[in-house]
């Protein structure tokens, strides 16, 4: 039996390394079936990000479907996704180096379908009787704000695209009916989100392509739609939080007929194109995924006795669901295995799992596993979050200590964290770093009106929620209190900001590409988020006040604990210039600050040298800052004034 050593929290070894995370994890994004063959996308950080297309045939093997050259990638609203379409052999797909659309067939080279042009295409459908691809467009080709629309892209040849649908700030998800004979979009416009605020549209599709006598379904301003779908019999079907959960509906005989009535999440919020929820195994049968409490289920949903049946399977996130009438494909993951492409046997109810993020195994002895936790937070109301506690086979604490916590601030802010198996918070707890990873009012998944609970009060209900949680964990005694460090990415950085600018509960701090300065993100980012202030601080720029009260760089003299900023050089989103002023502040007051700047890197760290090199300076700046020695060999990253 091996002897179990005591060692400082920080300091356990741990074969959960930088390199494991970077080199071995990919990302699973995608889904697509066609006939027995089943598609997905890889981001790969080895390859520096590129997004390959995979393809898994009937026999199992697997190959990439486009040439190491290409990455099917889309910059629509900058975040993506909806990158490519299958029509049998053929793929259309968007390549991320000039985000053209391209033409692929098997054993021969793409070929553009769209012109040179500072034009993206996401979100697309085969139109196979028109001989075109209907998707949306977003034009940078003017001066000003870009243009989006619904267009038709002819699938032969190198032409121009047809608009279709236009006159709004924002569409989505166009759909075919089965017969071709309608088209169902969703579409809004400044200042919301998709998530806050859309409709659900129909219209009849022409002989010669037009779109005519459009009609209004579902949606308005108090109400967001997510993924409205065909059946195979021609009925259309999406997913609304008219009842304040995002809950299935369809449209039956011109009357909308809820499918399930459950205080229960079927839908997600739409950062990017392309995520489904649910499908049709037939014209009776939908196979959908819902989250409670922040679990993801799978079920089988029977439509015309609308009974819903859960399958019993260890999968606690689930993403992207496709379907046949043999099987179901979805991505998911478990607390103590990754992200994987998994497929159900609709008829035995067995699994198989075709891909996994990451083929390296890691011992669960090394795996800390996640505990539900709610907390109180102010006015009487309730936050959520997962509790990680350090976990390691050959270590444990000194006798008396609490080890030190890491509280992690989502992005979006309005996304969620869930109780999946992330290697990246394993790689904390198998050092001996305690982790809460807290779903904040304004997170998805408890229903519309949590999600509107951050409204007006982005930058204080959320710091609240996080500081409340982590005092929780303390005073149970699971945690030192003294020791409470937080981070996050994006609006998580921003979140991060906010607590060291405005608390004194944090030892230190990690921001990766967070916002320091409202105001100037208002100014400077892109269409699709540029209006997302208006609801989170107030409009701009009537409240212009609020901006700056709000904004870390105008109170970083407030600032008490030492901070590291990880931020991209091409990042669109959070420009390298809000990192900078918040650097350089920090300076200037004479604080412990470090700055790692990744060359070429954009919103969010995609290649592998970029993971590696982030994970190992953060955990080398806790070390310095906490006074523990991290196992093997890491080189010191610099924080100035320490």
């Amino acid at each position: 039996m091996s002897s179990v050593e005591i060692a400082p929290y920080g300091s356990w070894d741990s074969p959960i390394t930088a390199e494991l995370i970077a080199a071995e994890s990919l990302r699973l994004l995608e889904i697509a079936l066609v006939g027995e063959t089943t598609m997905w996308i890889e981001m790969r950080p080895a390859e520096d990000g590129r997004y390959a297309i995979v393809r898994r045939s009937a026999d199992g093997s697997l190959s990439d479907a486009i040439p190491e050259s290409f990455s099917a990638r889309t910059r629509v609203h900058e975040y993506g996704g909806g990158a490519y379409v299958v029509d049998d052999e053929t793929l259309y797909l968007s390549n991320w180096e000039d985000q053209r659309l391209y033409r692929h067939e098997p054993g021969s080279e793409p070929t553009p379908i769209t012109p040179e042009k500072e034009a993206r295409y996401a979100d697309g459908v085969v139109d196979g009787p028109r001989q075109r691809i209907i998707c949306v467009r977003e034009d940078h080709s003017a001066e000003g704000e870009p243009v989006n629309a619904v267009v038709g892209v002819p699938m032969e040849g190198c032409h121009e695209a047809t608009v279709l649908i236009s006159g709004n700030d924002f569409y989505a998800s166009p759909r075919l009916s089965p017969d071709g004979s309608q088209l169902a979009w969703l579409t809004w416009n400044h200042p919301h989100m998709p998530w806050q605020s859309t409709e659900l549209w129909v219209g009849k599709v022409e002989e010669d392509g037009a779109i005519t006598d459009r009609r209004r379904i579902a949606g308005g301003p108090e109400t967001s739609i997510f993924q409205p779908q065909w059946s195979p019999d021609g009925r259309l079907t999406f997913v609304s939080d008219r009842s304040n959960w995002w809950n299935l509906y369809r449209v039956n005989e011109g009357e909308i007929e809820r499918l399930v009535a459950m205080e229960a999440e079927f839908g997600r919020p739409q950062w990017v194109f392309g995520m489904s929820t649910y499908a049709f195994a037939s014209a009776d049968r939908m196979i959908c995924s819902y989250t409670e409490d922040g679990i993801w289920h799978l079920a089988s949903l029977d439509l015309e006795t609308l009974e819903l049946t859960p399958y019993d399977l260890p999968y606690t996130a689930v993403a992207n669901v496709q379907a046949t009438a043999e099987r179901a494909v979805f991505r998911g993951g478990s607390p103590t295995g990754p992200q994987s492409i998994v497929q159900l046997d609709l008829t035995t109810g067995e699994t198989e799992v075709l891909r996994r993020a990451t083929e390296v195994p890691v011992e669960e002895g090394y795996l800390s596993l996640p505990r539900p936790v709610q907390f109180p937070t102010e006015e009487g109301l309730t936050a959520h979050g997962f509790f990680y506690a350090p976990r390691n086979p050959h270590y444990e604490g000194p006798r008396e200590v609490r080890p030190p916590l890491l509280v992690i601030s989502h992005g979006g802010p309005t996304a969620a964290t869930t109780g999946t198996l992330n290697l990246a918070i394993q790689y904390w707890t198998s050092r001996g770093i305690a982790v809460l990873d807290v779903n904040y009012r304004g997170s998805t998944g408890y229903g519309r009106r949590y999600r509107q609970q951050l409204d007006g009060d982005w930058g204080i209900a959320d710091v609240e929620d996080c500081v409340r949680g982590a005092r929780h964990l303390a005073r149970q005694g699971n945690v030192d209190g003294g020791r409470l460090i937080i981070r996050g990415g994006s609006a998580g950085g921003y979140t991060t900001l906010r607590a060291l600018t405005t608390r004194r509960d944090f030892a230190a701090g990690a921001s990766y590409f967070g916002v320091s300065d409202l105001t100037a993100l208002t100014e400077h980012t892109h269409k699709f988020e540029s209006r997302y202030l208006d609801s989170l601080v107030g409009p701009y720029p009537e409240r212009e006040d609020l901006y700056r009260e709000r904004s870390p760089l105008h109170h970083a003299d407030q600032i008490s604990c030492p901070v590291i900023f990880l931020q991209g050089t091409e990042d669109r989103v959070v420009p390298p210039e809000q990192a900078e002023m918040m650097v350089d502040a920090l300076r200037e007051k004479g604080l412990p600050v470090a700055y790692v700047l990744f060359e070429g890197e954009q919103h969010g760290f995609r290649r592998a040298g970029s993971i590696e090199r982030a994970l190992r300076a953060e955990l080398s700046f806790y070390g310095q800052v906490l006074g523990f020695e991290p196992a093997g060999s890491i080189e010191p990253v610099e924080i100035e004034n320490l």
